[in-house]
């Protein structure tokens, strides 16, 4: 057994391939899981048979329903969808040690509040060390070994550098960041952009429309995460374009997918009924939105995304609306 534990709260297909991350890191991972039935499988069988069929669990990886055993580890992954982080940290808060790290690995914006997942943790947690881990990539990759590159963001420099250490290996790349906020806002609204870049697919309105709808959407995003006090050299890093370009591409996004789905005609709602994973996306769309009005940001595509997938709105309705905007200077229409 490894000297080096990690522990991770959530079981789905990110929170596996993060898991697997952490033994070839070199540590003892444990997964925190509210299905006792899946968790016993996965022990029994050595497989995640509902949300990462087919990849192999190794030694040094179990999962558990064991809040104070998952927790007692050297920092702790938080992989809980963000629509339900706050619930599952109330409930883990009495068994949280002092000085564990808590290393965010959601992405979004809380629907209820309009606060980013750093905020809710304080909030949950009271004076805990925070990181957030974000980037371009898909669990699948992730758990297969495939190279892969993302941000590691925390205020504290040394605490940051230790975390890249500790779970990066030649094939998982972490580069240190100090921009919590402008991290954490990239990595919210690329799932928004995913859904519009689908429908574009989805439509086939061309390869055209979907490259300037992906450079207008980082525009979007760097508005919105500069407004909140981010840093726009953040946005052209790896939690910002990067994960932008393999999300709004990547036929392994939930978030394209739907937005494909949407652009052939298919209902929100049935959508999302078929599926057994969260679509972040969707949520997000709703909190930007609020958010964005608050700091008095223009986001139009954010917002289309959000009356498209929310509320229903005609599509061709939404895009001729959004065709029809006024001209406007491109360096100005940046900022």
């Amino acid at each position: 057994m490894s000297e080096k534990r990690i522990g991770i709260v959530g079981g789905g297909a990110w929170g596996t391939a993060l898991a697997i991350q952490a033994v070839r890191a070199g540590a003892d991972a444990r997964m925190l899981l509210r299905d006792g039935d899946l968790a016993a499988r996965m022990n029994e069988t050595r497989e995640n048979d509902l949300y990462l069929p087919g990849i192999a669990l190794p030694a040094g990886l179990s999962a558990s329903l064991n809040a104070p055993d998952v927790l007692a580890a050297d920092f702790v992954l938080l992989v809980t969808p963000a629509q339900f982080l706050r619930d599952s940290l109330r409930a883990l808060a009495p068994h949280w040690q002092p000085g564990i790290p808590a290393v965010i690995c959601a992405k979004g914006i809380e629907k209820k509040t309009g606060a980013l997942m750093e905020t809710v943790v304080r909030e949950e947690l009271g004076d805990v060390l925070v990181a957030v881990l974000s980037g371009p990539t898909f669990a699948q990759e992730v758990a297969n070994g495939l190279p892969a590159a993302l941000t590691l963001a925390c205020r504290d420099r040394e605490l940051g550098k230790k975390l890249v250490e500790q779970i990066g290996t030649s094939s998982f790349r972490p580069y240190y960041s100090s921009d919590v906020t402008g991290v954490e806002v990239a990595g919210a609204i690329k799932n928004v952009l995913a859904i519009a870049s689908g429908v574009v697919a989805g439509m086939q309105l061309g390869d055209n429309a979907r490259a300037a709808l992906v450079t207008r959407g980082l525009a979007e995003m760097s508005r919105l995460a500069i407004a909140m006090g981010g840093r726009a050299e953040t946005l052209m890093g790896l939690a910002g374009l990067g994960d932008l370009m393999l999300t709004c591409t990547g036929t392994l996004s939930r978030n394209y997918t739907f937005g494909v789905a949407l652009g052939q005609g298919q209902s929100a709602a049935d959508i999302l009924s078929s599926r057994r994973s969260v679509t972040e996306g969707v949520h997000t769309a709703a909190s930007v939105t609020a958010v964005a009005k608050k700091y008095g940001v223009e986001m139009p595509i954010c917002n289309a995304v959000n009356q498209v997938a929310n509320y229903q709105t005609p599509l061709r309705e939404t895009i001729d609306a959004l065709l029809n905007r006024p001209f406007r200077d491109e360096q100005e229409a940046r900022l």
